[in-house]
């Protein structure tokens, strides 16, 4: 394949994904928290395979139609995967300002929550070293964040100083506090 064909077809897939990016932005965050600048978002590569995947699986698509059955099938599952993945970078997101957190995913309403409802953490490290910080709410969801996500560690040390803040605690008392450990929150025997 051409060079130049290649790049040009890189710098549309980019283009794509900015555009989808901005206008899903002004369709669909229209809170304060949303204003903030103050985010944690799904690692950009979400989007990017999800674009990728959906070209290569619309090109499979247009190949199978001649070629085979295999390829044509082949091509629906990895468009398929392409829409999730884009959709999942698109949708999940936590957003924050001083006072409370919003949380948005995919096909559920966007829940807020004030960061006195954090009750406590438990942690887990998973094969490659990835760390999971999953934060346990007062109305007993949990909250599932990722070491690899864009902002999580802002997140994280904001919301511990507005929780020590808003339950009327002295961060000097929090014993438990040790962000080099990723913990920020009480464990489960100090709740």
């Amino acid at each position: 394949m051409n060079p130049i064909l290649i790049l040009m077809i890189a710098a549309l897939v980019f283009a794509v994904c900015f555009l989808v990016d901005r206008a899903f932005t002004k369709l669909f965050r229209s809170k304060a928290q949303h204003r903030s600048g103050k985010a944690v978002r799904a690692s950009k590569r979400y989007g990017l395979f999800g674009v990728i995947f959906f070209i290569l699986g619309i090109v499979a698509i247009s190949n199978g139609v001649s070629q085979g059955k295999l390829l044509f099938v082949g091509g629906f599952i990895v468009l398929f995967l392409g829409i999730v993945m884009a959709v999942y970078y698109l949708s999940f997101g936590i957003f924050y300002d001083d006072e409370t957190f919003l949380v948005s995913s995919f096909g559920k309403r966007s829940l807020e929550y004030r960061y006195s409802d954090i009750q406590r953490q438990q942690l887990y490290v998973v094969s490659g070293g990835s760390v999971i910080v999953e934060l346990w709410l007062k109305n007993g969801k949990t909250l599932s964040l990722q070491s690899g996500m864009e902002g999580v560690y802002p997140f994280l040390d904001h919301a511990f100083t507005a929780w020590c803040r808003q339950t009327g605690r002295r961060e000097e008392d929090c014993t438990f506090h040790d962000p080099a450990k990723s913990w920020w929150f009480p464990h489960e025997e100090d709740a």
